[in-house]
């Protein structure tokens, strides 16, 4: 089971995003906050899996909440999930340790299955959100160095949330070669980590 907090600051929002998550298989919400301060207080105490954030709440708001996220509860995924696809909202939640940026306009099914794949490490971008920070990565980048056919591979797998040990396996590399591929590409493209490789391979067609 994949444990999940719901975090927004509109109870009926709230309520209605954890009654149909709490629907389907493999998922078990559970808590709800109605604000950043509340989340991460339930975070210490629940331990989700996932905690599905919104951005916009009064007090801390979700970028905040995801940042004190990162220190006091670790092990959990944070999903923005929020009706703004926002170039800053993306760019400053990616920044502050998000996982992934979703839509409120996604269907339960499509819902469930990011936050079980949240899960498992693989980060999820609504279309919008990614092509927002595509954008900023392109206009931040400058000229690059195209990838070579092996690096394509390389970050396909990334995109996939493959591990690099499931990479070496896959590719019949040593995980020595795989991680000097990993860094070659994250130089090549201008990127910080292996959530904005995802996102880039994502928003350039490569997944």
């Amino acid at each position: 089971m994949t444990r999940v907090l719901v975090v927004d600051d509109q109870r009926l929002i709230r309520e209605g995003i954890a009654s149909l998550l709490g629907l389907q298989p493999g998922i078990e919400v559970v808590g709800t906050a109605a604000d950043g301060h509340e989340a991460v207080e339930q975070a210490v105490t629940l331990a989700p899996d996932v905690v599905l954030m919104d951005v916009r709440m009064p007090g801390i708001d979700g970028v905040e909440a995801v940042a004190l996220l990162r220190k006091r509860a670790p092990g959990c995924r944070v999903v923005m999930l929020t009706t703004f696809d926002d170039e800053d909202y993306v760019v400053r939640s990616l920044r502050a340790g998000a996982t992934g940026y979703l839509l409120k306009d996604l269907p339960s099914q499509e819902l469930a299955a990011a936050v079980k794949l949240a899960a498992a490490g693989v980060a999820q971008f609504d279309p919008a959100a990614a092509a927002r920070l595509a954008a900023v990565l392109d206009r931040s980048g400058g000229q690059r160095e195209p990838l070579t056919v092996r690096e394509v591979e390389v970050l396909r797998l990334v995109a996939a949330g493959a591990t690099n040990r499931e990479i070496a396996e896959r590719l019949y590399l040593s995980e020595g070669t795989v991680k000097n591929h990993i860094s070659r590409i994250l130089g090549r493209l201008g990127l910080r980590d292996r959530t904005q490789a995802a996102l880039y391979a994502q928003s350039h067609g490569l997944v």
